[in-house]
């Protein structure tokens, strides 16, 4: 049995800013992990269980509950609960990084490999993004692993991509000796870490980011701003920082949590962020500027709040400094550029220009009028142009993926880059 002490197992990553969903299904092993979750929650991650409705003979959700800090999932329909979120599998499918399922008994590796779907767990496991690792740890007593019907799931399972972690062989709940066992949970824990491991492709660079909206002082209490929540410019920043940069978030106001490893400066409108940008002009390799920045302010903000005193107001506006801009104006040859054109006409030809104009190496183009892009949503739709000619439309996806994709894309001109310095 599993010692009750928690240990921090060697990893080829961190586990920090995770989404893992944790299925359980009903076999005695499920014992194990409660341990497992606060291994996992240790470490950083955030942890959804998903129990099957036998796995409640064997753990109870309050445990799990406790220890995760989330509602444990069983039914898709959930009973007396008229408040309940019936997509919650669709929303989970994409928030998670990966599916973790264990124990996984012969009954749920046969709904698995059959595409029954008739608990939150089966339902979940064929709603999840197909470029998420699924592992699977089976774990049953007897000669039930070597069973013909379980090794066909399993085979078709490794068939369509899932991670399946052999059992261990030892004494098993019957009595009977052989290959059947769960691992114990740092093992366990050691193999999510293995799956879900971030290339540390930006490792030893320093990438900036700006983020969110600034906000242009009218009165004391009143602002000029926009609907920029700063989701995109954070998911940049949290994939930065798990590929191993050092990364500096400089973002405007926002109640988003700092990613981890990232190190964050508040600020409020656009000349306090281009001072703080500026301290970090000369010796970073990426500036990626993701923040909504006021074109204008106010040419003297009120001391006191204004009073309704007139069926007319003039507000006298003037330009803010253009951050990208004096950026790309100094920019050193290893140093590589990106900003965010936001349209909504002429989107193409604006975002070209704007690519030129202010000496960008890339700029990802999204329109406010489209579905599902641009502000105060979870997802957008980017298009990608390179100083050099090249093109990538990305499809409708979560900002995290969206960042993630993103990156990738600049890291072959920034090692060309290095490569010339």
């Amino acid at each position: 049995m599993a010692s009750d002490k928690i240990t921090s197992p060697s990893l080829n990553g961190s586990l920090n800013g995770k989404r893992i969903l944790l299925g359980i299904s009903g076999g005695i092993a499920a014992y194990k992990i409660p341990l497992l979750v606060r291994l996992l929650k240790k470490s950083g991650a955030d942890v959804q269980v998903v129990l099957t409705p036998s796995a409640k003979e064997f753990v109870t959700p309050t445990v799990l509950e406790v220890l995760s800090h989330r509602k444990v999932l069983c039914e898709i329909f959930p009973k007396n609960d008229a408040k309940g979120d019936w997509t919650a599998h669709i929303h989970l499918g994409e928030w998670a990084d990966a599916l973790v399922v264990a124990p996984a008994t012969a009954n749920t590796l046969a709904k698995f490999a059959n595409g029954f779907s008739d608990d939150m767990l089966s339902v979940l496991f064929l709603a999840l993004r197909p470029d998420k690792p699924r592992l699977i740890f089976p774990s049953m007593d007897g000669e039930m692993f070597d069973a013909p019907a379980v090794r066909r799931n399993l085979e078709r399972l490794r068939t369509d991509g899932c991670i399946i972690i052999e059992p261990d062989y030892g004494a098993l709940a019957s009595g009977l000796v052989g290959k059947g066992r769960l691992p114990e949970p740092e093992t366990i824990f050691t193999h999510i870490g293995q799956a879900l491991a971030e290339p540390l492709w930006l490792k030893g660079k320093c990438v900036v980011v700006t983020a969110g909206a600034t906000r242009e002082r009218i009165d004391p209490v009143r602002f000029i701003s926009n609907f920029s929540t700063g989701k995109m410019g954070f998911a940049l920043a949290e994939a930065a920082a798990a590929w191993g940069a050092e990364t500096i978030l400089i973002t405007g106001k926002t109640h988003l949590p700092t990613p981890p490893a990232v190190k964050r400066f508040d600020v409020e409108s656009a000349e306090e962020m281009f001072q703080a940008c500026k301290l970090y002009f000369e010796r970073c390799d990426v500036f990626i500027a993701a923040a909504a920045v006021a074109d204008y302010r106010p040419e003297c903000a009120a001391v006191q709040k204004l009073k309704k005193d007139s069926d007319s107001f003039t507000l006298t506006l003037v330009k803010n400094p253009d951050i990208l801009l004096e950026f790309g104006k100094q920019k050193r040859p290893h140093q590589v550029a990106i900003g965010f054109a936001l349209e909504t006409d002429r989107a193409i030809e604006h975002a070209q220009e704007k690519l030129v104009r202010k000496n960008l190496d890339w700029i990802a183009l999204n329109c406010a009028n489209e579905p599902g892009s641009g502000f105060e949503v979870e997802t957008n739709r980017l298009t990608l142009f390179s100083r050099t000619g090249e093109v990538h439309e990305l499809p409708l996806m979560s900002k995290r993926d969206a960042a993630r994709a993103m990156l990738k894309l600049t890291l072959s001109c920034l090692d060309s880059r290095s490569k010339k310095n």
